[in-house]
């Protein structure tokens, strides 16, 4: 893997040099765009509407609008003097219980490794870590945004997730489909409590797969090999009605209540084979 950054873990007055590494992927299919007449890959150019020219990247600046059609220019040495302790330090400000944030501030996992001789240090906060049971919450700045982090032991390693601020989070009082509580009847409530205990199982991230992936990268392969593609027939979409609450809770904790039964349910043990070599078996079970 390469390195997407380098610098230090900020630790009371310990620095601990490391390297930034993406801890994820996305195998995502991508497709270019192509003209349908000749099958060229489209080219999207920088123009300036008012010089009605195309751009070069070395003329392109970022700019601010601040009011309409108003820019403020800033410059890469702007960036680069403003007064950010965290630009080459991931610095800790405090250490917390993991579970205490919620998932929705995660945004993207990355691996800390220790850079060369800090192997120790390195060691020595992970152990620690590990040992008490605590996360940190730090910040580091990435991409030209102060971005804060929770670090947390992963493994062998440790793992930096960059994270929201509490301001980006947009309040859940927004959603107007949840501001009524509706009225459940006891009976509801327990067989949605035995459906939940049916389906509950050890997480194993392995089995859940991208099937729609999957299946996109079968079709391209078979286009790709002039195999003839064959396409399901439409289905009507069925008429809209009311789900009746209570039927489809029975149906499903009786689905998956077999589906425990057959995962749970012993396998019989296979049969053994006796291996006869050029002879027959005698009713005292030797060769004769």
């Amino acid at each position: 893997m390469r390195s997407i950054w380098k610098g230090a873990v900020s630790f009371g007055l310990v620095n601990i040099p490391v390297k930034l590494y993406a801890a994820t992927q996305n195998k995502s299919v991508s497709f270019h765009q192509l003209h349908r007449q000749c099958f060229t890959p489209i080219r999207y150019l920088k123009q300036c509407p008012h010089c009605q020219t195309e751009v070069p990247q070395e003329e392109i600046v970022r700019g601010y609008e601040y009011e309409s059609g108003r820019f403020v220019v800033i410059e890469e040495a702007d960036l680069a003097e403003l007064p950010l302790p965290t630009t080459k330090t991931i610095e800790i400000m405090d250490f917390i219980n993991l579970e205490e944030i919620d998932p929705i501030y995660f945004e993207k996992s990355y691996y800390l490794e220790p850079a060369e001789g800090a192997q120790k240090p390195y060691a020595l906060l992970r152990l620690a870590m590990q040992q008490s049971g605590k996360a940190a919450v730090a910040k580091v700045a990435l991409r030209h945004r102060e971005s804060l982090c929770a670090l947390r032991v992963f493994g062998k390693a440790l793992a930096l997730a960059t994270m929201h601020y509490a301001d980006e989070i947009r309040p859940v009082a927004q959603l107007e489909g949840i501001a009524e509580e509706p009225v459940l009847s006891g009976a509801e409530k327990e067989m949605a409590l035995r459906l939940i205990e049916n389906l509950t199982a050890a997480f194993e991230p392995e089995k859940y797969t991208d099937q729609y992936r999957t299946a996109l990268l079968e079709l391209i392969r078979n286009k790709a090999s002039g195999k003839q593609i064959h396409e399901a027939p439409a289905i009507a979409p069925a008429a809209g009605k009311v789900v009746d609450l209570m039927a489809a809770l029975e149906a499903s904790i009786k689905a998956t209540a077999e589906q425990k039964k057959k995962k749970a349910a012993p396998r019989s043990a296979p049969k053994r084979r006796t291996a006869v070599a050029a002879g027959a078996i005698s009713t005292n079970g030797k060769a004769k």
